[in-house]
Parts: structure tokens; C-alpha cells; sequence
């Protein structure tokens, strides 16, 4: 179904369209499936392992009365990659947004300590993955009116910290990724933008939290909300906000673009 801006109903702006979200069924991922489904999306959630948690997420959103399949698939192997796509326009007849979400986190070490194959895994991950399914989503995209792609990036690419080089290579080739998309797409309809979060609290979160500050007995990142901004700690619905609006008829001009989602930096 081509989308039309135009024949949007109240609260279900999405209405129609179709969307991929990586590593859909947790975290940051799984709030981003739930609210593209709730504003009128049929949401393709994509997991590697945890299909348990996938299967929640779809059943979350069919009681919500939303639509959504979880399909298998890890982003760092094109033959997945190609399958994901044409599963979910088998499906469901197209695709018009893909949200490139799945990540992994660096294990926290220096660079004289890192394996390469690490650094060739979170690389692999974070930035061959949305490669592998933009080539394979665009064509579909490209024939449907408006196509949105959504890169979840971090504020790693700003600071570069120490002792997590493969997540910082990994998230700075996404964005560099979707920048060059944006010129290349813009002609046939396409939006490509980075929302670009800081510490969320979600597994990953944790793990994050506990390679960049050495802290590894860290177990709750709620215990930092009295220093984070806002007095809380920033939580996947904060990211999936920005998302949805991004691919909203009220993001219709905006394209190339990153968004930090991090309360306003750091002091």
C-alpha cells in the first residue's frame, strides 16, 4: 500500500506502512516496535537469539490491537539479511521504514587489548548489518511513495571514549552510512536520519555502563538517577518518540540529520 501523508487518521499516523525494527524485541527495540504498532504500523520485529523475547513483543502488540510477526536473523550475515527483507515484504507486500536498532557492546578494553575478532563483530554489527539491509530494503522502498530509515546510533561517535574502540568504529561507519544514503535516497522519497542515544536503561545499557566505567558490580541503572539529566535515567520510549516523529508526516522535510537523545549532554 502506497503511503499518503495526506489521508493520515488521527492517531494512527503510520497508518498503512510497513516496518523492519533490528534487534525488535528488546530495549531500545522493543519500544520502537510497540509504538510504530500503536500508531498504525505492521512492524517486522527481527531477534538473533532471544526469540522468547521477540514473541512478547508481538504478542504485546496484537493485545494492543496492532499487527506484527517476529522473524530470525542476525544483521551481520547478508544471506540473513536478504531473508529478513523478503520475508517480511512476502508478508506483509513492501517495506517503507527500516529502523536499524540491533547492536552489541565492545567488552570495555584498550585497543593493545582488544581481539580483532571482536572489533570485527561489533563492526560487523553496527555497520556492514545496516548496509546488508538498506541495499536489500531500498528497492521495495523506492516504489512506495515515502521511504523512512532510521539508524540508532549513540553519543559514543561524539566523545570517542577510551576503552571502547569497536563501538565507537562501529556506530561512526553507521553514521557515516545513513549520511551518504541521505543524498543518494532524497531523489526517490527516501528519509534517512541517526537518533543517536546515551545511556538507556536496557541490557545493553547495563553492559555499557559497566565496560566505560569499570564498575562492574553496577547492577541497576536507576541508582543513577539523581545524577542524570532530568533526575532520570533515559528510558527506550524517550528513543522510540524521536523515531516515530522522524517517520511521521511531520518530519517530511527533514533527511541527513542526527538527533542526540541524552537529556542534554553532559554538564
Amino acid at each position: 500500500m502506497l503511503h499518503d501523508d495526506s489521508n493520515e487518521r488521527a492517531g494512527r499516523p503510520l497508518e498503512g506502512r510497513v516496518a523492519i525494527v533490528t534487534g525488535g524485541g528488546r530495549g531500545i527495540g522493543r519500544g520502537i516496535s510497540e509504538l510504530l504498532a500503536a500508531n498504525g504500523a505492521t512492524v517486522a520485529v527481527n531477534y538473533r537469539r532471544d526469540a522468547e523475547a521477540a514473541a512478547e513483543t508481538v504478542a504485546a502488540i496484537t493485545r494492543a490491537g496492532g499487527s506484527a510477526k517476529a522473524f530470525a536473523g542476525s544483521v551481520d550475515d547478508a544471506a540473513d539479511c536478504a531473508s529478513l527483507v523478503a520475508a517480511t515484504i512476502a508478508d506483509f507486500g513492501g517495506v517503507d521504514i527500516l529502523v536499524c536498532n540491533a547492536g552489541i557492546a565492545s567488552r570495555g578494553r584498550a585497543v593493545a587489548d582488544t581481539d580483532p575478532e571482536e572489533m570485527m563483530r561489533v563492526v560487523a554489527t553496527h555497520a556492514f548489518g545496516p548496509h546488508h539491509l538498506a541495499r536489500e530494503a531500498l528497492p521495495s522502498m523506492r516504489g512506495r511513495g515515502r521511504g523512512d530509515i532510521v539508524m540508532i546510533s549513540s553519543v559514543a561517535t561524539s566523545h570517542m571514549s577510551a576503552n571502547g574502540a569497536p563501538y565507537n568504529m562501529g556506530k561512526a561507519a553507521m553514521e557515516a552510512l545513513a549520511f551518504s544514503l541521505a543524498k543518494e535516497e532524497r531523489r526517490h522519497g527516501i528519509h534517512v536520519n541517526v537518533v543517536a542515544p546515551g545511556l538507556v536503561e536496557t541490557d545493553m545499557g547495563l553492559r555499557l555502563a559497566r565496560a566505560m566505567s569499570g564498575n562492574r558490580d553496577l547492577d541497576d541503572l536507576r541508582s543513577m538517577d539523581a545524577a542524570a539529566p532530568f533526575g532520570r535515567v533515559c528510558q527506550p520510549s524517550d528513543i522510540a518518540n524521536v523515531v516515530l516523529w522522524l517517520c511521521s508526516a511531520g518530519a517530511g522535510y527533514v533527511t541527513g540529520q542526527r538527533i542526540e537523545v541524552d537529556g542534554g549532554g553532559r554538564d
